[in-house]
């Protein structure tokens, strides 16, 4: 249940940044339900006797519950505070480990994975959290949302060498039941620290510091950037979706990738805790970037520099330059997903945030879904991943080809965030 805040308890206070330590801790834990099927995708296509794209599918099934379930947790938190949400997906996540470990087929796997782990469990640990840091932060928003997001790459530099060394001991099954057991004896204690609710007529949008020192913070538009706001949220779907289908590739293939190339599955899980590494430090610099700039050229600057990274996958494929590649991926896409939450705390009202922050959310995480998915397949079909890299390329061109049009409204109409000013 939860409870009202004492005077102490207000935006911007140590109480604050607290919370937000928390939360860090609670989506580094959470994440595991994402990466850990990446990890395993070489033992499941083995063990199940599948091609590639089938191996895919549990993936692609958790990313998409994540999405979809982010929309619920975020409604569930816009109405009883984010505690709720997170102790439900405590048991999503408990549930679902141990039922994936236990799973006698791949589609009784591809059901935990997509209903219990991503639907359930971890979209709870992601998107009512993220609503939640938007409330409790004006002045440091963007930075304080880039370290909050970061705990789920964190979880993906944290969780495969983990993952990897337990499988190749004990087993993937015993692994699986094992994290279930630890997320529900975690998670739970976690979020009760989170019972506080901030009243929602406290929440202002901050201003934003590219509008110069001492300007009055912006207000939510009837009609941001002069478009209606479903359709200025449907343009950020279609560029969550596409900045994601690319991102995708090396995240979810890297491993297969690396076994393909000769070099085995622990030199790719290490590579992807490379990557997801450096995309914590991403997330902290886009953060700061991002109270400097604003959310729309911070997506911008994330969504050019992926592309540069994804194509120099395509003349690299040593051990060394892999290393260094997926390094330089995950510092220059990190910034990109959290620049979404961003760009809708600026130009929507608090009262909307767990919704449409889930909504934003849930199109990157489809995204994600949808590239891990189209990869295999391009890969069954071609017997190389050359072409799902320029796929995620062309993918990428979308995303950046829209954030310029919103670029090109906000200058066109001369206005900040939020502004009340229509076209």
């Amino acid at each position: 249940m939860t409870t009202a805040p004492a005077p102490q308890q207000t935006p911007d206070s140590a109480y604050a940044w607290m919370r937000l330590w928390v939360s860090l801790a609670l989506m580094t834990i959470g994440g595991v339900g994402m990466y850990s099927v990446t990890v395993v995708l070489p033992r499941i296509q083995a063990e199940f006797g599948v091609v590639r794209a089938d191996a895919s599918l549990p993936y692609t099934l958790t990313m998409v519950g994540f999405g979809l379930g982010g929309i619920v947790m975020g409604r569930l938190s816009d109405k009883f505070g984010v505690m709720v949400p997170v102790l439900i997906g405590a048991v999503g996540l408990g549930l679902g480990f141990v039922a994936a470990g236990m799973a006698g087929s791949l589609l009784w796997f591809s059901l935990a994975q997509g209903l219990l782990m991503g639907f359930v469990g971890t979209s709870a640990t992601f998107t009512p959290l993220v609503a939640d840091t938007s409330q409790w932060f004006l002045k440091k928003r963007g930075i304080a949302l880039g370290i909050c997001m970061s705990g789920n790459y964190l979880a993906g530099a944290v969780w495969p060498p983990v993952i990897q060394h337990f499988v190749g001991t004990v087993g993937w099954r015993q692994t699986y039941i094992g994290i279930g057991v630890f997320c529900l004896l975690t998670i739970v204690p976690l979020a009760l620290m989170l019972r506080v609710r901030l009243p929602l007529q406290t929440v202002q949008p901050a201003p934003l510091g590219a509008a110069g020192a001492g300007a009055a913070p912006p207000r939510a538009s009837d009609r941001p950037l002069g478009l209606s706001p479903a359709l200025l949220q449907g343009l950020l779907c279609v560029a969550g979706v596409s900045c994601c289908v690319a991102m995708s590739m090396p995240q979810v293939h890297i491993v297969a990738y690396c076994g393909d190339l000769g070099f085995g599955a622990a030199q790719g899980a290490q590579m992807l805790a490379l990557m997801l590494g450096m995309g914590v430090i991403s997330r902290l610099g886009s953060g700061w970037i991002s109270d400097h700039i604003g959310g729309l050229k911070t997506l911008l600057l994330g969504g050019v520099l992926q592309g540069i990274a994804l194509l120099m996958f395509l003349p690299f494929d040593g051990l060394v330059p892999l290393y260094v590649v997926s390094g330089m991926f995950g510092l220059f896409q990190g910034g990109i997903v959290p620049s979404y939450a961003l760009i809708v705390r600026e130009y929507f009202t608090p009262q909307q945030a767990g919704e449409r922050v889930g909504s934003v959310l849930m199109a990157t995480l489809f995204g994600m879904a949808l590239g891990g998915w189209m990869s295999g397949k391009i890969f069954d079909l071609t017997g190389s991943y050359k072409a799902a890299f320029l796929n995620g390329i062309a993918f990428n061109l979308l995303n950046v080809g829209i954030v310029l049009f919103l670029l090109y409204r906000a200058r066109r109409l001369a206005i900040g965030p939020g502004s009340q000013k229509t076209a």
